[in-house]
């Protein structure tokens, strides 16, 4: 899966996905911000915000950077911050893999529904350590590779075809947390039948 791809797929995806994603996945999104824990002043970076589904749930206390590597994407998440009149957020073109921000830069950092819809899950989640400052909180929401081996066989074969449209279903999360050096302090299964994980991890000194 390379980026044209993701981005041919969310283009065409834009215009339909809050349609297709938000109550569905609703639960899940308010748990994410949740667990985040976020203090008056803290600054969130979220990785792959998308249409800014989730930028409603954020306190108005904080400050909040979007990032998203898709512009159609983007586009409606502005829409949405000027229809809300969200001040404290801001947001920009970015490869979630390649930030362009300094170490240590937010308090917490976050990626919903994203880890399995970038080329390069290890190199995403690096960067989202490198900027999150010491001790801060890394949430990750995601659908990860069942450990059911029945399921699990069936999300290999589907493997193939859900790459073309933009994201991994037999994306592993113990190995993935152990490449970045991670361990995850709070894990929950969220959504419909269970089917995603919550995971926050505190960055390590």
């Amino acid at each position: 899966m390379d980026y044209r791809t993701i981005k041919r797929a969310y283009a065409i995806l834009s215009p339909v996905y809050d349609f297709l994603f938000d109550k569905i996945f609703h639960p899940g999104r308010v748990a994410a911000i949740n667990l985040l824990e976020i203090n008056p002043g803290d600054h969130v970076l979220e990785v792959g915000v998308g249409t800014g589904l989730n930028l409603p749930l954020y306190p108005g206390h904080c400050k909040v950077t979007g990032i998203d590597i898709s512009e159609e994407m983007l586009r409606k998440a502005r829409e949405r911050v000027q229809a809300l009149g969200l001040s404290h957020v801001s947001l920009g073109v970015m490869d979630g893999s390649n930030l362009e921000f300094p170490n240590d830069s937010f308090d917490h950092v976050v990626a919903t529904y994203v880890i399995s819809a970038v080329p390069d899950p290890v190199k995403t989640l690096m960067e989202m350590r490198r900027v999150c400052k010491p001790s801060g909180h890394l949430v990750i929401l995601n659908h990860f590779k069942s450990e059911n081996p029945v399921i699990g066989a069936v999300e290999e074969m589907l493997a193939p075809v859900c790459t073309r449209i933009g994201f991994k279903t037999d994306l592993k999360l113990k190995p993935l947390l152990e490449r970045v050096s991670l361990a995850p302090e709070q894990l929950y299964r969220v959504n419909l039948m269970n089917g995603w994980r919550l995971v926050r991890c505190i960055n390590p000194q």
